[in-house]
């Protein structure tokens, strides 16, 4: 499950439990939709709560990234696990933004806020 948020030029989502591909799709609408009428966005993801992600979900992170290369500034990535830093850090081979890995939300706020 997800929580979505959003002001102007940025995405802020935090995944509590499973991050499924219903949910993945969920924030690649609002995204979709701000990029088109924003241009290049901020994205704030807290995944601290994640318990796990499918497979499927995976492959369309992948894809939708691939699609969307310029289209974010900043990528901030709250974390404690080792194992979603290394994933968020093979990401950024798909994007141009500046990616961030944060133990804290507020720390990833303030970034973003600069």
């Amino acid at each position: 499950m997800i929580a979505i948020d959003h002001q102007p030029h940025r995405v802020s989502v935090a995944v509590l439990g499973e991050f499924t591909l219903a949910d993945f799709k969920e924030f690649e609408t609002l995204a979709g939709y701000k990029i088109k009428f924003e241009g290049p966005v901020d994205l704030f993801f807290d995944l601290r709560a994640m318990a796990s992600f499918t497979l499927d979900m995976a492959w369309e992170e992948i894809r939708f990234s691939r699609q969307h290369p310029g289209d974010f500034k900043r990528i901030a990535v709250v974390t404690d696990s080792q194992w979603v830093t290394w994933s968020a850090w093979l990401s950024q081979a798909f994007v141009d933004a500046d990616l961030r890995v944060f133990e804290s939300a507020e720390e990833a706020s303030a970034w973003l806020a600069e």
